[in-house]
């Protein structure tokens, strides 16, 4: 006689997709991050959507403007945590230079359409970051809470 199992059911908690290092890959991926918060429970026009949703939108935006190599794409990774507390985004590209974030004393000039992306992410993130990739470039990436008891650091 064989014992009955059951399969617990796999929900899938990774994301990752390959985008063109351009102003439409960059929305691209904004729009298919959505879809994927949407799929994972975290509610359409909620603070932690938006917020999220607007660090996706920054850090694929600097990487398509900023990070671009001609012929080279970047990459959208979002992790959501095994408690649903936090998605951490990652957006890796192939260019060296490391992103540095306007300093307080130093803010964005007004009228300047750039320089206010990772002031945005800052302010949003629970903490953000650099790290080396394999291969030639970096990774950027950043914690974003979901949980409204989380009050955002700032």
């Amino acid at each position: 006689m064989t014992a009955h199992h059951t399969q617990v059911p796999v929900t899938v908690r990774v994301f990752t997709q390959r985008f063109s290092a351009t102003r439409r890959g960059a929305r691209l991926a904004r729009v298919l991050a959505e879809l994927e918060a949407v799929a994972w429970g975290i509610p359409r026009g909620s603070a932690a959507f938006d917020s999220f949703t607007l660090v996706v939108a920054e850090l694929t935006s600097n990487s398509a403007l900023h990070g671009r190599v001609p012929g080279r794409d970047f990459e959208l990774r979002l992790l959501l945590a095994p408690d649903g507390s936090a998605v951490r985004v990652e957006v890796s590209d192939t260019h060296p230079r490391r992103p540095v974030a306007t300093p307080a004393e130093h803010p964005p000039v007004p009228g300047e359409e750039s320089g206010r992306g990772l002031v945005i992410v800052d302010a949003l993130a629970l903490r953000w970051g650099v790290r080396n990739r394999v291969g030639p470039g970096k990774t950027v990436w950043a914690d974003c809470p979901l949980s409204l008891e989380q009050p955002y650091p700032r």
